[in-house]
C-alpha cells in the first residue's frame, strides 16, 4: 500500500490542477484531500518522511473542513466543538501519565538552561507574537490570537522533535513540565498585557480554564503514573492514538468554524507562522549559546522556545467564544510548527553537535528517556 501511495499521490495532484484551471470546485476538493491522505500514507514507507505523516492527515482534514464546513458544526443537534475541552483533559491527563517526579527535578540538574529556556518562551515568543499581529495588521481577535499561541507553554511535540534532533531529552521533558505548570499565572497574565491590546481579557477566567484543562489533567496523570504505570498497558497503547485524534479533531473544528476568515486571512497568517516560529528556534538556540551552554542544550532550548501547545491555545480560543477567529491563528501554527520542527531535528539529527568537554554528562542526562514514550508518539 506504502509503495504505491506516491504515484497515486501524484496523480491526485495532477487531478486537482485539472480541475482547478477549469474552475470545478465540487471536482478540485476530493482530489485535493486524496492527494494529502495518499502523501501521507506514503511518506510512511521512508524513514526520513516518517515524522511528516501525521501532519499531513492534519492537512487532509484540514482540507476536507474548507471545501464542506457544514459537516464539521453539529452532529445530530449537538455542537461539535463541545467536546473540545474533554478531549484536552484526555490529552493532558495522557501527558501526566508520561511524566514523573523526576522531570521536575530536572530543575535541580540543570537550573541555568531551565531558567534560560523558560525566559526565552516566555518573554521572546509572546513580544514576537504581539509585534508580528501588529506588522501584519490582523484584525482584532485573529490578531489576539497571534499573542495566544505565542503566550503557549510547550507541548510534548517537542520532546519528540528533541529526541529526533538528539538534543538533550531530559532537558525538553523538564522544560515542557515547568512551563505547563507556569502557563496558569503567565499565560493570563501575557494575554492580559498583549492581547489586551486587541480585545478585552478576563485574566482570572482564562486562569481557572487552564487549571482545569491542564493542571488537574496532569495532576490526575501524574497520580496514575505513581500508582498504576505499567499495570494498565493498553492505556499506554492508545493514549498516543487519542492525542493524534484529539489534535486533528479539534483543528478541523475550529478552520470549519472560521473558514471564510480563513479564505480571507489564511496566506498571511501562514506568513506569520513561519516568521513567528523560526525566529523562535534562532532566539532560543543564539540565548543558549550566548549563555555559554553546550550545543545539545542550546538546540533543546532552540526547540522548546519555537514550539507552542497550540491544542491548548485553540480550546482557550473556543471557552473564550472565539474560537472562528481567535482559534485560527492557533490552527495555522500547529501543524506549521511540526514541519518546521521535523526539518530542524532531522538536519541536526545528520548532523551532530562538535565534541565538548560536558559531552559525557550530557549524554547521560539527555538518553534518559524520563518515560515519555517516543516510539509510540513517533509511530
Amino acid at each position: 500500500m506504502t509503495k504505491i501511495a506516491l504515484p497515486i499521490a501524484a496523480i491526485c495532484l495532477i487531478a486537482f490542477i485539472v480541475f482547478s484551471v477549469i474552475d470545478s470546485t465540487a471536482f478540485a476538493g476530493p482530489w485535493l484531500i486524496a492527494f494529502f491522505l495518499s502523501l501521507s500514507i506514503g511518506f510512511r514507507a521512508y524513514a526520513a518522511l516518517k515524522g511528516f505523516s501525521f501532519t499531513l492527515l492534519i492537512f487532509a482534514a484540514v482540507t476536507t473542513a474548507l471545501y464542506y464546513p457544514q459537516y464539521f458544526s453539529t452532529w445530530h443537534g449537538v455542537k461539535l466543538a463541545s467536546f473540545f475541552t474533554p478531549l484536552l483533559q484526555i490529552i493532558m491527563f495522557g501527558m501526566g501519565t508520561e511524566m514523573g517526579i523526576k522531570d521536575f527535578a530536572g530543575v535541580i540538574k540543570m537550573p541555568k538552561a531551565v531558567l534560560i529556556g523558560l525566559f526565552g518562551h516566555f518573554t521572546f515568543m509572546p513580544l514576537a507574537g504581539y509585534t508580528l499581529a501588529r506588522l501584519f495588521n490582523f484584525p482584532p481577535e485573529i490578531a489576539a490570537g497571534v499573542v495566544l499561541i505565542g503566550s503557549m507553554p510547550c507541548g510534548m511535540a517537542s520532546n519528540v522533535m528533541s529526541y529526533l534532533a538528539n538534543a538533550n531529552l531530559a532537558l525538553s521533558v523538564t522544560l515542557t513540565a515547568i512551563a505547563t505548570l507556569l502557563s496558569p499565572f503567565l499565560t493570563p497574565l501575557l494575554m492580559k498585557v498583549l492581547g489586551g491590546q486587541f480585545i478585552k481579557v478576563d485574566a482570572l477566567a482564562m486562569m481557572w480554564e487552564i487549571i482545569k484543562i491542564v493542571v488537574i489533567p496532569i495532576g490526575a496523570g501524574l497520580l496514575f503514573n505513581r500508582f498504576f504505570k505499567g499495570k494498565v498497558s493498553w492505556l499506554d497503547k492508545i493514549m498516543p492514538l487519542i492525542s493524534m485524534f484529539g489534535i486533528a479533531f479539534i483543528i478541523v473544528i475550529i478552520v470549519a468554524a472560521g473558514r471564510d476568515n480563513l479564505i480571507v486571512i489564511g496566506p498571511a497568517l501562514i506568513v506569520c507562522a513561519l516568521i513567528h516560529n523560526t525566529t523562535g528556534y534562532l532566539f532560543g538556540f543564539w540565548i543558549g549559546k550566548l549563555f555559554r551552554l553546550p550545543e545539545r542544550d542550546a538546540r533543546t532550548i532552540a526547540i522548546e522556545v519555537g514550539m507552542q501547545n497550540g491544542g491548548l491555545a485553540s480550546g482557550l480560543a473556543k471557552a473564550m467564544g472565539k474560537a472562528a477567529t481567535l482559534g485560527l491563528a492557533p490552527a495555522i501554527f500547529g501543524p506549521l510548527m511540526n514541519i518546521t520542527g521535523s526539518i530542524l531535528a532531522s538536519y541536526w539529527h545528520r548532523n551532530p553537535p562538535p565534541v565538548e568537554k560536558e559531552n559525557a554528562m550530557i549524554s547521560r542526562q539527555g538518553n534518559e528517556v524520563t518515560g515519555l514514550k517516543v516510539d509510540e508518539l513517533t509511530s
